[in-house]
């Protein structure tokens, strides 16, 4: 549950969206070191959202039948297989979600405004006004967003909207049976979070490290942050993503001084035939 919810000031994504008066901004931290691939997060994120069945046919990758995130896909445990230095094989469990971007590229490309940021500071679709256009799809840095066929339109993990709305916390962090998936307002996840590889390092877990933590990196942080036990890559993550839109205003203003100058040329052209 959600308690104790006090308004900010503090400058974040919500208000820079309109949301004058909000809560804290929420997210989540995926421990994935405490992650046993139990998939109760996938059941229980299809059974809240009512998403439709998928991942029930064979893929040829091991234990992960439903692959990566997708429209019918909202939280997806990876199963990987890695070979250690000494030759012996282990699993690494993650459970995979929308990142919730504090600078969301799909929020700049989408025409109808259906993708919205919610007072939560959460990014969701608004699906009865989403046109299908898939602008958003290659505008994410981490290929959330997808399309679903039969409808057209844009789906992806809404963070429980509706149960965050009422005090919930989401149906994925409810279910999880170890906490490898923590809900709450993000300043204490990040905190929670240096602890905890603080903790892990001290234990010589010296590969454990932070994605997604740092409001300095390409898309500002992530409203969905994880500990990893190896390099990004191997969680199909890339290493370091960047919001998409970044050169939009660069190019915007240098199209305008094109143009002007265009403008600027054909008027001169017209007058000079005048004369």
């Amino acid at each position: 549950m959600i308690t104790d919810i006090q308004i900010t000031s503090k400058p974040d994504p919500a208000e820079e969206s309109g949301w004058l008066e909000h809560p804290p901004r929420m997210g989540f931290f995926t421990d994935t070191s405490v992650c046993i691939g139990c998939k109760a997060c996938e059941v229980a994120c299809k059974e809240w959202n009512a998403i439709p069945e998928d991942g029930l046919s064979l893929t040829g990758m091991s234990f992960d039948n439903s692959v990566g995130l997708g429209a019918d896909t909202w939280r997806h445990v990876a199963f990987v297989e890695r070979e250690s230095e000494n030759g012996e094989f282990r699993w690494l469990m993650s459970s995979d979600v929308c990142k919730h971007c504090t600078h969301a590229a799909c929020l700049d490309v989408c025409p109808t405004g259906a993708l919205m940021r919610t007072e939560f500071g959460t990014v969701v679709v608004q699906e009865d006004i989403c046109n299908g256009c898939g602008y958003c799809v290659p505008a994410c840095p981490y290929g959330v967003l997808d399309k679903r066929e039969d409808d057209g339109r844009i789906w992806k993990c809404t963070l429980c909207y509706d149960r965050l709305s009422v005090g919930q916390e989401p149906a994925c962090a409810k279910a999880c049976p170890t906490d490898s998936i923590q809900f709450g307002p993000l300043d204490e996840l990040r905190e929670r979070a240096d602890a905890r590889l603080a903790q892990l390092h001290d234990a010589g877990v010296a590969e454990a490290r932070l994605y997604g933590r740092d409001p300095g990196d390409g898309v500002g942080g992530d409203g969905a942050f994880f500990l990893l036990l190896d390099e990004p890559e191997v969680y199909g993550l890339p290493p370091d993503p960047v919001v998409t839109t970044r050169d939009l205003p660069a190019m915007w203003r240098l199209a305008a001084v094109a143009a002007c100058s265009l403008a600027a040329g054909v008027a001169g052209a017209f007058l000079g035939r005048r004369r």
